[in-house]
C-alpha cells in the first residue's frame, strides 16, 4: 500500500494542500471549517473526538488522498445511530470503542468525505485495506463513513456494510418567486403555509437576511445566545463553543448566512445557513421567544426564499423533521459506510441493515404520498 500519514490535528496539513485537493464548494470539508472545530476545542480529545486525519501518498510522495478522520470513544453528534450496535458489544464482553469516523463532526449534510485525485472505483479499491490498516494501527473496532454521496455508496465494495437514511430536500424547479413555489401546491397546502407566514407577521416578527462580512460580532454573539437556548431546554449544552463562530466569520465569510428574527426592535430568534456551490446548508437555530410558526419562518421559508433569490438548486434544511414534507421538501435517501472488524458481529449488523433498508425504503414511499404538490389532473 501507499504511504498514509495520521495527523492528530488538521494543523499538520497546510490550508493550500488541503483546500486545493478537497476544494471548498462544499463549505464543511473546507480546511478553514474543520480548524475552527479543533482551534476552538469544539472537537479534540477531551470532548471524545481525537482527529486522525489521513493523508495518503503514491510510491513517489505524490498526494492521493485527504480524509477528515476521527478516533471517537462514543457516538454523540453523529446523527447516523449506532447506540444498539455499541451495547451488544457491551453485552458480549467486547469493545466498541474506539472507533473511527469519517465525518464532518455534528454535521449531518451529505457532501464529499474525501479530497482525491482518484476515480471513485480506484478510490474504492483502495479504501477496505486501508480503514483495516487504521484500524489496526488505532485498535478501532471500526470504521464509520456517514452522509457520502451517491457515487461513492453506489461503487462501494461488499466488504463495507451501506446503511441506508432519509432526510428532506428542497429542489428548485427554476422558481420566479416564492409565490411562484407555492403555484405548485395543492390548494389546502397553499393556504396553510400562507397562513403560518402571516401569523409571523401578525407577532410583529420581522426577518432579515444577512451575509457573510456584514454579519456583526454582536450579531453573531446574540444567535450563539440562541444556539444555547436550544440545547439548554433539554437540559444540555451545544455542541459548539462561541470561538467556533467567529473563527468561521473571519475565515470563510462568504459561505455564511444568517436569519434574523426581531421584534420591538429586538433580537428574538436566528438561524444560521452556509451557502454552497448550488446548496444551501441549514445548520443552527435558536429563540428566546416562542412564537408559533416563527421556526418554520426562519428555518425554511427564507431559505427558500434566499435559494430562489440566487438560484440555488436545493436547500438542505438539516436532520429529521417530516413535518418539513407537507410544505415542500421532499424525501430524500442518505447513506453511509460501514467496516466492522469483528466477523461475527459483521454478519449479525449486515442481517440488520438488510431489514432496516427495507423498512425505510417502504417508509420514504409513503413520506411521498405527503408532498403537498398538484397533481396533474388538478
Amino acid at each position: 500500500m501507499a504511504k498514509v500519514n495520521l495527523h492528530q490535528s488538521i494543523e499538520g496539513i497546510a490550508p493550500a494542500r488541503w483546500n486545493a485537493l478537497c476544494g471548498t464548494a462544499y463549505p464543511f470539508l473546507r480546511h478553514e471549517f474543520l480548524h475552527a472545530l479543533e482551534a476552538s476545542e469544539s472537537v479534540g480529545p477531551r470532548s471524545g473526538w481525537q482527529p486522525l486525519h489521513v493523508e495518503l501518498l503514491d510510491d513517489d510522495g505524490t498526494l492521493q488522498m485527504l480524509m477528515p478522520l476521527y478516533l471517537k470513544s462514543h457516538s454523540w453528534g453523529e446523527y447516523v445511530f449506532d447506540w444498539a450496535w455499541a451495547d451488544a458489544y457491551e453485552r458480549h464482553g467486547l469493545s466498541y470503542y474506539p472507533k473511527l469516523l469519517n465525518a464532518i463532526p455534528f454535521t449531518p449534510a451529505t457532501g464529499p468525505r474525501f479530497g482525491t485525485c482518484l476515480s471513485d472505483g480506484e478510490l474504492m479499491q483502495q479504501l477496505p485495506d486501508l480503514i483495516q490498516t487504521i484500524c489496526s494501527q488505532t485498535g478501532a473496532s471500526s470504521w464509520h463513513g456517514l452522509f457520502l454521496p451517491q457515487p461513492v455508496l453506489q461503487g462501494a465494495p461488499k466488504s463495507l456494510l451501506h446503511r441506508l437514511g432519509a432526510q428532506y430536500h428542497w429542489f428548485n424547479q427554476n422558481y420566479r418567486d416564492f409565490d411562484d413555489f407555492l403555484g405548485c401546491f395543492n390548494s389546502r397546502k397553499r393556504k396553510a403555509v400562507r397562513r403560518e407566514r402571516k401569523r409571523v407577521e401578525e407577532h410583529g416578527i420581522r426577518l432579515k437576511r444577512i451575509q457573510g462580512s456584514a454579519i456583526s460580532s454582536e450579531q453573531l454573539d446574540l444567535f450563539y445566545r440562541f444556539y444555547q437556548m436550544t440545547y439548554l431546554k433539554r437540559g444540555r449544552q451545544g455542541y459548539l463553543t462561541p470561538e467556533f463562530f467567529h473563527r468561521l466569520h473571519q475565515s470563510m465569510p462568504e459561505q455564511l448566512l444568517l436569519i434574523l428574527a426581531e421584534r420591538e426592535g429586538s433580537a428574538i430568534a436566528a438561524a444560521l445557513c452556509f451557502v454552497g456551490d448550488d446548496t444551501l446548508y441549514g445548520r443552527y437555530w435558536g429563540c428566546v421567544e416562542e412564537h408559533d410558526c416563527l421556526h418554520f419562518e426562519a428555518c425554511y421559508y427564507q431559505g427558500i426564499e434566499f435559494c430562489i433569490e440566487q438560484g440555488l438548486s436545493r436547500f438542505d434544511p438539516g436532520a429529521q423533521g417530516e413535518h418539513k414534507i407537507q410544505r415542500g421538501f421532499e424525501p430524500v435517501p442518505t447513506g453511509s459506510l460501514h467496516w466492522i472488524a469483528h466477523p461475527g458481529f459483521e454478519a449479525a449488523i449486515r442481517d440488520f441493515l438488510q431489514q432496516e433498508t427495507h423498512a425505510m425504503q417502504e417508509q420514504m414511499e409513503a413520506l411521498r404520498g405527503w408532498l403537498p404538490f398538484r397533481q396533474p389532473a388538478e
